[in-house]
């Protein structure tokens, strides 16, 4: 016996939702793994360029570092005081003043004696005021 098609709509409801759903997944998927994968490339590049940066950075703070010493040296600095005509020289010792700090001790015991430094200091003091 034929079948009544009548209540049979053609089309099937249930199968093409799952069918469409399953490619909204599948195409969700794929467009999430692509731009992880574009992201995951993006970040490898940055890193790359901050680490040659931090190479180049390091390389130019050891010359930096080099210079520094070189023109700290006794020598450079000679040099440097001749070659611009600077004046400059040793100090003498009549422009030297040497301080002596006094150890804390009561009173009483610091006025009675003073130590060959002390009495040193005081007669530089007593010349230079002449």
């Amino acid at each position: 016996m034929a079948k009544n098609r009548k209540n049979d709509s053609g089309v099937r409801l249930a199968p093409m939702a799952k069918t469409v759903l399953l490619c909204a997944f599948f195409v969700t998927l794929g467009v999430g793994y692509c731009g992880y994968k574009s992201q995951t490339q993006t970040l490898g590049t940055q890193i790359k360029e901050r680490e040659n940066k931090l190479a180049e950075l390091e390389r130019q703070n050891k010359m930096r570092r080099e210079q520094l010493s070189a023109l700290c040296s006794p020598v450079q600095i000679d040099a440097s005081v001749k070659k611009f005509k600077l004046g400059l020289g040793p100090t003498s010792l009549a422009q030297m003043i040497r301080m002596v700090e006094l150890p804390s001790v009561p009173e009483t015991a610091a006025t009675d004696v003073q130590s060959a430094d002390q009495r040193q200091a005081l007669a530089d003091l007593s010349q230079r005021g002449n």
